[in-house]
């Protein structure tokens, strides 16, 4: 199993920390620096910049967004990325959400697997550096009756093949992934509820192309707060106002994908009442009403031993490239939880 950092978003207030976290991390032997977008950063500028500032490790996107690009200007990104970090650049893909979509884009969030599956075709057609055309329910290239013709990309990516992640949550968003995609980027994974939660779909799509999961990128994102293993209990609370955040408020009562895989792990009650919470305004009341359980199970928090012992339960349950974001209120503490990782990592013999 490998390592991965998760930045996160730029431009919060810690980019300079942010920088040297990830030089760190590349210095470690950390396999790849992941970045994401919302509606502030954009993940494509973070990863240049990080990229020109370290060596070895490689540099991701979680995620493009796909209704923020135009596939062929995804391509022409990821193409110009890989060549100018000399092969080490990962594709993260991904619809983000309806709120978003409709509100910062002005993309209408409807079928979002037909959508992703189009866009994934493009974007691999583009890459190949033949003339493209494209016909779908979504885009068609070049647009008939006008004067478009088709053209090539013209930037050579230093590698034949990029890989391309999507991130994933549902189930037939998950099976779709495993059927077109090299990896998938997941987040609150839990290493006992990975198989019926994740895997099991993911195989299932893996199999529609003809595939097993060897060779497939299992990528979780895991929060990781270093500390003793008396407290517990407060290091699993610093996580609180995030799970609630996915959890409640991260889309509308009707669509919070996050909402639903708590759901699926169990906690049908917790996940309503979060929620309902989150919604109404009550933000702490939100965090309060999140589960002990839900967080330690998905997060590595503790000693470095307790640490490893988790990561060989990642590990176990499937996880290939497990991806952490290490928490604290001072770059220090960021990077001692950083060089934590490696260190329970071979602990755990997985290095």
């Amino acid at each position: 199993m490998q390592l991965g950092i998760n930045l996160g978003y730029w431009g919060a207030g810690m980019d300079a920390d942010n920088l040297a976290v990830a030089k760190e991390a590349d210095r470690l032997g950390y396999a790849v620096c992941w970045a994401a977008e919302a509606y502030g950063s954009d993940a494509a500028t973070v990863l240049t910049w990080v990229a020109a500032q370290t060596e070895r490790i490689d540099v991701g996107s979680a995620i493009f967004q796909i209704p923020a690009r135009q596939p062929a200007m995804t391509a022409m990104t990821a193409a110009t990325l890989d060549s100018l970090s000399g092969g080490r650049f990962r594709l993260g893909l991904g619809v983000s959400g309806p709120q978003v979509s409709e509100g910062w884009y002005g993309v209408k969030f409807d079928k979002p697997l037909s959508r992703t599956r189009e866009y994934v075709e493009i974007v691999r057609r583009a890459m190949t550096r033949e003339r493209l055309s494209y016909e779908g329910a979504h885009w068609t290239l070049p647009l008939p009756g006008g004067p478009g013709k088709p053209i090539k990309l013209t930037v050579h990516p230093q590698r034949e093949h990029i890989p391309l992640y999507i991130a994933a949550i549902g189930p037939k968003n998950l099976e779709q992934t495993g059927e077109i995609a090299e990896g998938a980027l997941l987040i609150f994974a839990a290493p006992d509820h990975l198989e019926d939660t994740a895997l099991t779909y993911l195989r299932a799509g893996r199999e529609k192309a003809g595939r097993t999961l060897d060779g497939f990128d299992v990528c979780p994102t895991v929060p990781l707060a270093l500390g003793d293993d008396k407290d517990i209990t407060a290091l699993a609370d610093t996580f609180r106002p995030y799970t609630a955040l996915y959890v409640g408020g991260m889309g509308s009562r009707k669509q919070n994908f996050y909402n639903q895989l708590a759901q699926r792990m169990g906690y049908e009650q917790a996940a309503a009442e979060i929620q309902e919470k989150y919604l109404g305004g009550d933000r702490q009341g939100a965090a309060a009403a999140v589960p002990h359980d839900l967080i330690d199970s998905t997060t590595l928090i503790g000693s470095v031993d307790r640490i490893a012992d988790r990561m060989k339960a990642y590990a176990a349950a499937g996880v290939t490239t497990l991806t952490l974001a290490p928490a604290g209120f001072t770059l220090d503490e960021r990077l001692a939880a950083l060089r934590a990782g490696t260190e329970a990592l071979e602990r755990a013999g997985l290095a």
